[in-house]
């Protein structure tokens, strides 16, 4: 409507301005017109009766020029009629002869008319001479026009002449309207069209869009261009840097993260509450963040204290010592943990992501509870954020779903979600029951990330076997929906330096403190490794290895210990049981084989450690044993490299570990392969000082550089491009959408 006001008012006003300019021009064109043809009427008329009057004067013969005039001036258009004699008396006149009007005189032109202004208004006089016999002068013969008829008929058709202005006007407008309409429906597609894909098979753009297309596809691809490497590194990435990149890249953003597990936990033990810190690489990396960043971290309270130590709005200012943000608490009941979190996510999701050949086992009933906590979270996203357009941070395979329904309700949010177990093949991923309603819960994400670029394909593949959608595999884009999906990997890192360094005493001390916690001989060379009972983390396949070691070099018996800590987990759940009495029976076996009296080659501790306890072992160890069947990433194996600023100490790490593609100094084994990896430890035990210290200062420069707030800035920088990008897009869109709109209602308009 706004566009056919701004485009037919003008229009309007402008033909109206003519009119009244033109009218005057056209009054005078009319009068020219209507009294050259009264002139010309005149003349019939004289030369009609000039012989009847000629003979009538002549003769005197009064009453019949009266009943000649009468029978004239029946004309509308013929006034009166008069004979004036020469001396320019009247001497005959017709009955509508002007009163107060005589002879008129003749005209210096030497013209018969003339025109008169009377007080009842204009006439034309013609004035004939009559000719006698033999040239007598007889006077003249006037006739009166009446010329009011032309001053009417010229109104009138200035009055015609604006009204057919003015529909020409709204013709022209209606017309233009239209024409404008389809014009700009096709140049709008034009746009959208060359917007949402690139020029294919040698497709040349509509040239009047060509130009707008490739200059805002430019613009676009700017914002695109990743921050190189060397700039990357040359920033040194911690809690300040990451502090400025939210507030120059995203200014205001709101920050939430959803995860399962809570970084902090409350337990009662006895009348005390006791805090723990979870054993979690998500935790592990997470945790520093939300440290550096603030806002609202929404987890599953599932500590015994839990709801003691919340407001009345389930929040806790975080961490204790130092409050930085907050937790948000979300209450689970039992059926709700059976199905989501130990039924679907953990018999179901978990085996089929990692492949280690346990059955993944799917439950209609498990995944109802799935969508009902997934929903329940998002929910809780909804209640906490203030802003329309938060940062939200979902992590892991708890909320699948979690992306789409924040999606449906936050359209706006800028939806990260992180996947920190591996992505399997499309041939083992078909085996998950809600394939599709996975794939489209994690497309509602904005940038979705993983640990590797294997991860990544699989997961396009995946999405290309079981869902319609566009990807741009250049871009590693999916447009699903009305939603764009960025996949990349983004390895997960630590903090640099870790906080559970600050307080640690010096390398000797901590050997020592070891050895004398463990009954442990200063001789004894010392392996460890630190897992959670979890099938994946190939504990008893290191236990064999060790065994293998000990088997073809006997020379290490009685001298080297794995100090092997575990932390039971999803004890409720028969496979991760079975894992912890595997571990403990082959441990076992291989103490009474291997060992004596003051010396065994495993020590099994299966309880939880805090971080600094963990750091402790780290720094103590001569080599750490990371030998998981799958794993996205393993931060066990950077905690050990980030724990050893003595830049000694080996890792043996396994080749299906995310963090084999960084920690490419490390020994890299395969877990599957005992006999290889026993091998590991020996070159391991036997390898020159200076040679790991080469490793280790390698290690630790990559692992500082590419540290937690790399891979958080990595993901923000691409979120606050994506941001940009909308932007653009919007405006575009806002600005075509308009034109689009004006139009079409002015053509309902009109």
């Amino acid at each position: 409507m706004r566009m056919a006001f701004r485009f037919v008012l003008p229009l309007l006003a402008l033909l109206g301005v003519m009119a009244w300019g033109a009218a005057p021009f056209v009054g005078d064109l009319i009068e020219r017109w209507f009294r050259a043809d009264v002139e010309m009427r005149a003349q019939l008329v004289f030369h009609s009766i000039q012989d009847s009057v000629t003979g009538l004067v002549e003769s005197k013969a009064d009453r019949k020029i009266t009943q000649l005039f009468k029978r004239i001036t029946q004309d509308e258009r013929v006034l009166a009629l008069g004979v004036c004699t020469p001396d320019g008396q009247l001497t005959h006149q017709s009955a509508a002869w002007p009163k107060q009007y005589g002879c008129p005189t003749v005209p210096a032109t030497g013209k018969p008319f003339a025109v008169e202004h009377l007080e009842s208004g204009s006439i034309l006089s013609a004035t004939f001479p009559l000719a006698g016999a033999e040239g007598a002068d007889l006077g003249r013969l006037v006739i009166l026009h009446d010329l009011r008829f032309i001053e009417r008929r010229s109104s009138s058709a200035e009055i015609y002449l604006a009204i057919c202005l003015a529909i020409l006007g709204l013709g022209v407008a209606i017309v233009t309207v239209l024409v404008a309409r389809l014009t700009l429906r096709g140049w709008v597609r034009a746009v959208r069209q060359g917007m949402s894909a690139p020029d294919q098979n040698g497709k040349v753009l509509p040239p009047e869009v060509g130009p707008l297309i490739r200059e805002m596809r430019k613009m676009l691809r700017d914002l695109d261009v990743p921050r190189s490497l060397t700039e990357a590194i040359r920033i040194e990435w911690s809690p300040d840097s990451l502090r400025g990149l939210l507030r120059d890249e995203l200014p205001g953003a709101e920050v939430l993260v959803v995860s399962n597990r809570e970084p902090y936990i409350h337990n009662r033990e006895g009348d005390q509450i006791v805090l723990q810190r979870p054993a979690s690489g998500l935790v592990t990396a997470l945790e520093p963040i939300m440290r550096a960043c603030g806002g609202t971290w929404i987890a599953h309270g599932s500590g015994s204290a839990d709801p003691v130590t919340v407001d009345r709005n389930d929040h806790l200012a975080v961490p204790p010592e130092a409050p930085a943000y907050t937790l948000r608490r979300l209450w689970l009941s039992d059926a709700e943990q059976d199905g989501y979190y130990y039924g679907f996510a953990n018999e179901g999701m978990w085996p089929l992501c990692h492949i280690v050949f346990v059955r993944p086992t799917f439950r209609a009933s498990d995944w109802a509870q799935y969508v009902a906590v997934n929903r329940k979270f998002a929910d809780a996203v909804i209640a906490e954020a203030k802003t329309p357009n938060p940062v939200v941070l979902v992590q892991d395979y708890h909320f699948a779903l979690l992306p789409r329904m924040v999606r449906e309700r936050l359209p706006e949010a800028t939806i990260i979600t992180f996947w920190h177990i591996p992505w399997p093949n499309p041939e083992v991923f078909s085996i998950c029951p809600w394939r599709e309603e996975i794939l489209a819960g994690l497309l509602g994400s904005s940038i979705l990330g993983f640990h590797t670029q294997f991860h990544c394909l699989n997961f396009l593949d995946s999405v290309d076997r079981f869902l319609e959608c566009q990807i741009d595999r250049e871009h590693s884009t999916v447009r699903a929906s009305t939603t764009t999906t960025l996949v990349r990997p983004y390895p997960i890192s630590i903090e640099w330096p870790p906080r559970a360094l600050a307080g640690q005493p010096p390398i000797e001390e901590c050997r020592d403190r070891v050895r004398r916690a463990h009954g442990l001989s200063p001789s004894v060379r010392l392996a460890v490794g630190v897992e959670r009972f979890d099938y994946t983390k190939g504990i008893a396949d290191r236990f064999r290895a060790m065994e293998s070691l000990l088997d073809s070099h006997p020379g290490w018996i009685g001298r080297v210990t794995l100090l092997q800590v575990a932390a039971p987990t999803r004890s409720r759940l028969s496979a991760y049981k079975d894992t912890q009495t595997e571990a403990e029976t082959v441990a076992r076996e291989i103490n009474a084989r291997f060992g004596t009296e003051d010396w065994v080659p495993i020590l099994l501790v299966s309880r939880h450690h805090e971080p600094d306890e963990v750091f402790t072992l780290f720094r103590a160890a001569d080599l750490c044993l990371v030998s998981s069947l799958h794993d996205g990433m393993n931060l066990v194996a950077k905690e050990f490299v980030a724990a050893r600023d003595d830049e000694d100490g080996v890792l043996v790490l396994s080749t299906f570990a995310g963090a084999s593609r960084e920690l490419q100094e490390a020994l890299i084994v395969n877990p599957y392969d005992i006999g290889a990896m026993g091998k590991a430890i020996h070159q391991a035990l036997s390898m020159p000082a200076d040679q790991r210290r080469d490793r280790m200062r390698l290690m630790r420069e990559m692992v500082g550089e590419n540290n937690i707030y790399f891979w958080a800035a990595r993901m923000l920088l691409d979120a606050a491009r994506m941001r940009k990008r909308r932007h653009i897009e919007r405006r575009i869109a806002v600005v075509s959408q308009g034109k689009a709109t004006g139009a079409k209602t002015g053509e309902r308009r009109w």
